[in-house]
């Protein structure tokens, strides 16, 4: 698993429950090391360890611990940059959600050994959608949960998203569009303002 997911992980669990928990959940996950490094490669057995070791301490459900990684990569002031790349996928949330196909090869303009999970989605009717995503790491589809429902509110929509379980070699995500101009949204520019220099 590339480091930057890991770490991605990492920074959630610091910035929503504090470098103690951050510390005991490395400690019990076995790491050997206090944090990861965002450009190495790490056996994909570590990243479930440290999510296992997480909802243990945490006292919660692996799948609602993922669902909270999805909403903080999105929403979070220290995950700017995901919000931006996935914003960068369309000016309405269906173009964002249509757009989702196309993000590993986005991702791999800027980091070319990234592996970031495969989608396909699926047009069942204008406003409903499913989400076929594939991935190494078990429960995928709870991630993409959390960041759906935040996108839905960073684009003033409202819907509603759920995981549906599994499919042959991947999970699923249903998206229904209850309402398209629900809130006026989180403001997004295309190109950032230019800082004026005097």
């Amino acid at each position: 698993m590339h480091g930057l997911i890991n770490r991605s992980i990492q920074c959630f669990l610091r910035d929503t429950y504090g470098a103690a928990i951050w510390a005991a959940t490395a400690r019990e996950a076995g790491l050997g090391f206090d944090s990861f490094e965002t450009m190495l490669t790490y056996d994909a057995t570590l990243t479930d360890a440290v999510i296992d070791a997480a909802a243990r301490l945490l006292n919660r459900s692996r799948d609602s611990v993922l669902e909270d990684l999805g909403t903080y990569l999105v929403s979070h002031r220290n995950a700017q940059a995901v919000r931006r790349l996935l914003r960068f996928g369309g000016v309405t949330y269906a173009d964002f959600l249509h757009s989702l196909e196309d993000l590993p090869g986005r991702a791999r303009l800027a980091l070319p050994d990234i592996d970031l999970p495969v989608f396909e989605v699926v047009d069942h009717s204008p406003t409903e959608f499913a989400l076929i995503c594939r991935s190494p790491l078990a429960g995928i589809g709870h991630v993409l949960v959390g960041l759906l429902r935040a996108m839905a509110d960073d684009y003033g929509v409202l819907s509603l998203v759920e995981h549906r379980g599994l499919c042959e070699g991947g999970e699923v995500v249903a998206i229904i569009l209850a309402e398209t101009a629900f809130s006026e949204g989180r403001r997004f520019d295309l190109a950032r303002s230019a800082v004026a220099v005097g």
